[in-house]
């Protein structure tokens, strides 16, 4: 930890240096006193948060950088697909209940309705391809961009419209939680 801090000073002084400023207009910029940076610099003044916050902004650079903190690991989320005959179910929230999140990859052979009903909401939104969705007495189909929300205790079935493969993704939620979504309104 002290070799760590050690290199603290020395970075500040360099990226500040790179940077063409001077401490007087570090100083200015960040409210911290000249004699405070040129010890940071030195290393005759241990860094802390307080200081080292500003001067990130300053520079505008992460605080990681002014830190030398070590790369972290790899920051990809690899989510596991489920399969479920010729549809591919991709969890995209890991906590159980609550509103859940999926994205749904749908097979041409799964075009043929079969309407059922459970407690619940659902949101749905249309990536790629066409969704074929059935709810109680309708039947629509909707494209790319298009979406669709609904109580699950009406009966309802969605799935490809035999043409290609549909892409969605499906926010569920208990029942009574609704998707709110907001926008700016349009000017006339």
């Amino acid at each position: 930890m002290d070799d760590v801090l050690a290199e603290v000073g020395p970075r500040l002084k360099r990226i500040r240096q790179q940077r063409r400023c001077t401490l007087a207009a570090l100083s200015e910029t960040t409210g911290i006193s000249v004699s405070t940076l040129s010890r940071l610099e030195s290393g005759q003044r241990k860094p802390s948060l307080e200081l080292l916050l500003p001067i990130a902004h300053a520079h505008q650079v992460p605080l990681d950088e002014l830190v030398g903190a070590p790369p972290v690991g790899d920051p990809r989320v690899r989510l596991k697909p489920v399969r479920h005959g010729d549809r591919t179910v991709v969890p995209l929230t890991q906590q159980p209940g609550g509103l859940q999140a999926y994205k749904m990859v749908i097979g041409v052979s799964q075009s043929e309705p079969d309407p059922r009903t459970h407690e619940g909401y659902e949101w749905l939104y249309v990536l790629a391809g066409k969704l074929r969705l059935v709810l109680a007495n309708h039947d629509v189909v909707l494209k790319v961009g298009e979406a669709a929300e609904f109580d699950t205790r009406l009966p309802h079935w969605f799935g490809s419209t035999g043409e290609a493969p549909v892409e969605i993704l499906s926010l569920f939620g208990p029942q009574g939680e609704r998707m709110h979504v907001r926008a700016k309104p349009r000017g006339d």
